[in-house]
């Protein structure tokens, strides 16, 4: 019933979602303010339509929360399903082949049957949009077997800052069984694999200043520290010959990944000439001692995400600038405190500085890492569902990604949550022409209704 209720309405699934990408609901640059909202009222009105009750949109100081339920019985299990609304800004535009938030659909070599390219077509609408019309295909059809609480934000792609303030007020109103997302991906359409373990991540900018203005290069340059030079020797240090980051004590609360599991790890599929090749680049680079798929899951990392300062525009401008800046994000490991790296990081930023500038640090936002365990039911039943709808045992995986929020919600909640995502590491979220399988949307909305039977057996 439930899997005829979906093949019946594939076209209006896609058409809808077609709807809600178009909403430009970028969190970050307030001049989308409006249409992040937009966006909001977009999933209230599909969840009234589709059967969920007692939907709300709450406001925050930031942008808005949408919440609703249908609670069947309550002697059932309670899944909570957590997504966000809001995608990344889509600059550069004109890295684009296609207008970022007018979705068209085109085949590509690995999604012959279509993929989905537009800004939010994986990350995270498409994906959190498998889950409600898995939910309409489930209730339309008399087959759903959990109770189900929907919690969908707007401040994902800067930092969730008003969400845990949202969850620690509404611990009644929340109170589930396990948290179900998708925010995360497969190892392909052929191999399907499941989550086990996100980077926690500290996200900071710095700021260095020499002279109180900017300068000319000519009657200044040579006499006086240039801020850019200096900040880029200070960046340039932080990484030793071994790719190690040479910061006193970040490494002092790492745990080491055991052989036996780094062999299992191990099994998934990866080529790596394929994987030069599809980032045109002849190498590979990182921590010595271990594998790409090690450096990108288990090892911390840190990386320059953005530098400026002086003179950027056409022409020449022969300037000595009073200021340069970048951001910097470090990926941490289970068991790394974000407060103490970026407490770390800010002593030793500071502490090689020359007594020729001033620097500032800025924290942003941080979370902590996370395992999940393979062996409790809500594991087991999306394992169950992943090989019904996939025809294959999923492999568990680590991702190199972060979502601070999944440890947020086992602290106050008290919940475990099963990462249950269907992108692929190829869809380029986050970067022009972002996109989304046609195979992976539907494959999800066909999953997911096996994931809550599943689990309603194994919890009753």
């Amino acid at each position: 019933m439930t899997q005829e209720y979906i093949n019946k309405n594939k076209n209006r699934f896609l058409n809808e979602l077609f709807e809600f990408i178009k909403i430009p609901s970028v969190s970050a640059d307030i001049k989308f303010k409006d249409d992040v909202l937009k966006a909001a009222n977009f999933l209230e009105n599909n969840l009234i339509k589709i059967g969920a009750d007692n939907v709300q949109i709450f406001p925050t100081d930031g942008h808005p929360i949408v919440y609703a339920e249908k609670i069947i019985d309550p002697s059932l299990p309670t899944v909570l399903v957590y997504g966000h609304y809001d995608v990344q800004p889509a600059d550069p535009y004109e890295l684009w082949d296609s207008d970022p938030f007018d979705p068209v659909v085109k085949k590509t070599k690995i999604h012959p049957e279509g993929a989905i390219f537009a800004r939010g077509a994986c990350d995270d609408k498409g994906q959190m949009f498998m889950h409600l019309k898995a939910f309409e295909a489930m209730y339309k059809s008399g087959e759903l077997h959990c109770n189900v609480k929907f919690m969908f934000e707007g401040e994902e792609e800067v930092g969730s800052s008003n969400l845990e303030k949202f969850v620690r007020s509404n611990v009644e109103l929340l109170r589930a069984d396990v948290v179900l997302v998708s925010d995360t991906g497969i190892i392909n359409n052929t191999t399907p694999s499941i989550c086990v373990g996100l980077r926690g991540l500290s996200y900071v900018e710095v700021e260095v200043t020499g002279p109180n203005r900017d300068l000319h290069s000519g009657l200044y340059g040579g006499a006086v520290a240039n801020p850019i030079n200096v900040l880029s020797k200070m960046i340039a240090s932080l990484h030793n010959e071994n790719g190690t980051i040479n910061i006193p004590g970040f490494y002092k609360d790492v745990v080491e990944v055991s052989n036996l599991d780094r062999k299992e790890m191990a099994k998934a599929p990866f080529n790596l000439s394929e994987y030069m090749l599809d980032l045109s680049i002849d190498n590979v680079h990182g921590e010595d001692g271990f594998t790409t798929n090690e450096r990108n899951s288990i090892r911390p990392t840190l990386d320059v995400n953005g530098i400026w300062g002086g003179y950027i525009g056409q022409g020449a401008k022969t300037v000595l600038p009073s200021k340069a800046h970048a951001k910097i994000s470090m990926r941490l490991v289970p068991n790394q405190s974000s407060k103490k790296i970026t407490e770390l990081f800010e002593s030793h930023f500071k502490k090689i500085a020359p007594e020729y500038v001033k620097v500032k640090v800025i924290p942003h936002h941080g979370g902590e890492g996370v395992v999940i365990p393979t062996d409790f039911p809500a594991y087991l039943a999306a394992k169950n569902a992943m090989e019904t709808t996939f025809g294959k045992t999923p492999i568990p995986v680590r991702s190199g990604g972060s979502i601070p929020i999944v440890p947020m919600f086992e602290e106050v909640l008290g919940l475990k949550t099963i990462l249950l995502g269907f992108g692929l590491d190829s869809d380029v979220i986050h970067s022009p022409n972002e996109h989304f399988g046609l195979f992976n949307f539907y494959k999800g909305i066909e999953t997911i209704p096996h994931f809550y039977k599943n689990y309603a057996n194994l919890m009753l």
